[in-house]
């Protein structure tokens, strides 16, 4: 059976595929199509046909999936922001299960791996700790909120269900605040406009808020007033500024500038305390990144007598928290910033027992082990 463009075929969805769309086959021939789940029999027009694949429109669901449930959020499937919400998240978990199994056993052919069920969370909405809101202009008014799949088009929005609460007063007080003021907004085909970008972050445990404005060009107008205004949110930290004025699809510019308040918020995992800035990685679901750290720690089996090596340690938040258990961690980045920020965090933890390296893994972990017999028992 040849598969041609534009034909209306009725299939099975068996898989997921990397981007959350529905896979399944047409007598041996592989079709990708959005918006479908595996279980459903669905009708699908085929849009791109290559040789041995090809990607279908979904035109109907003949007979839904036992797992599909209505999504949540009242956006879905207009924002890119969530792939598979009506997916029950019981089978969200399996399914991502059988993603790293399949993985380790089709791309690094390994067999016979055992892969653990996925541990989930108790109530899956509002853990994200930070937000990067685009901002846009659409038949006169402000839209502020995610792009839509495979576009910048900017899909306006007043909350989102995995972001913390507060960052739904802060879209209310920035929209207001432009509105009144008659703040430009960037244009990104045209290069023009002031304000690019609202950037929200949270500490879970210390309630601590951050916002802070990416503009195409040196200050905002009536800024007075709106950190007057922004002094409404509940434990505001900080007001920061972002400079970026390159025709970049990176958000934020290289340095920042406080407005008010303080550069960076406090936040921890387990007993550890952390200090993030706009620039700062950080792991963005803290609930999940402690049980993530504690699962580690728990296989690396440590006694104390262990030297470690961190490859890609980012800001060091699991080479210090493995440091509690070994006797010595290295931890090796190639992002220059965030190894100074690992250091600083081990002095902020009082940690002596680390040692950080800029470079890549792959050429400081052997030439340590060469120079210096530094070898790693984990």
């Amino acid at each position: 059976m040849s598969i041609q463009k534009n034909q209306h075929y009725i299939m099975t969805i068996e898989d997921l595929g990397n981007n959350g769309e529905g896979v399944g086959k047409i007598e041996g021939f592989t079709l990708f199509v959005e918006g479908a789940i595996p279980g459903d029999e669905v009708e699908v027009r085929v849009v791109k046909a290559k040789k041995n694949y090809g990607y279908g429109k979904l035109m109907q669901i003949i007979k839904p999936s036992l797992h599909r449930i209505q999504p949540p959020c009242p956006y879905v499937p207009r924002c890119g922001g969530c792939q598979i919400q009506h997916i029950d998240y019981g089978k969200q978990l399996n399914l991502k299960r059988k993603k790293v199994q399949s993985h380790l056993e089709r791309i690094g052919g390994l067999k016979d791996i055992k892969v653990h069920p996925t541990i989930g969370m108790d109530k899956p909405y509002h853990y994200r700790n930070k937000a990067l809101f685009p901002i846009g202009m659409e038949n006169g008014e402000v839209q502020i909120g995610f792009f839509a799949p495979r576009s910048h088009r900017i899909i306006d929005m007043n909350q989102c269900l995995i972001q913390h609460p507060i960052t739904e007063k802060v879209i209310e007080l920035v929209r207001d605040f432009v509105k009144k003021h008659s703040i430009s907004i960037y244009d990104e085909k045209e290069h023009t406009g002031l304000l690019r970008h609202i950037l929200v972050r949270t500490s879970w445990h210390t309630q601590e808020v951050q916002v802070c404005f990416v503009i195409n060009g040196t200050e905002i107008p009536y800024v007075d007033i709106l950190i007057q205004e922004l002094q409404q949110i509940p434990h505001l930290a900080g007001v920061i500024l972002s400079r970026n004025t390159e025709r970049t699809n990176v958000a934020l510019g290289e340095t920042i500038e406080v407005l008010w308040g303080k550069e960076c918020i406090t936040d921890y995992i387990g007993e550890l305390e952390f200090r993030i800035s706009p620039l700062s990685f950080f792991q963005v679901n803290p609930i999940q990144t402690k049980v993530l750290y504690d699962k580690a720690l728990e296989y690396a089996g440590l006694t104390g007598e262990e030297i470690v090596w961190d490859a890609y340690c980012g800001i060091g938040t699991i080479s210090l928290f493995l440091a509690q258990k070994a006797k010595k961690v290295y931890g090796v980045e190639i992002v220059e910033a965030a190894i100074e920020n690992a250091k600083v965090n081990a002095k902020l933890n009082q940690i002596e027992n680390v040692e950080f390296f800029v470079g890549k893994a792959e050429e400081v972990i052997p030439q340590k082990l060469q120079e210096e017999g530094i070898k790693a028992d984990v």
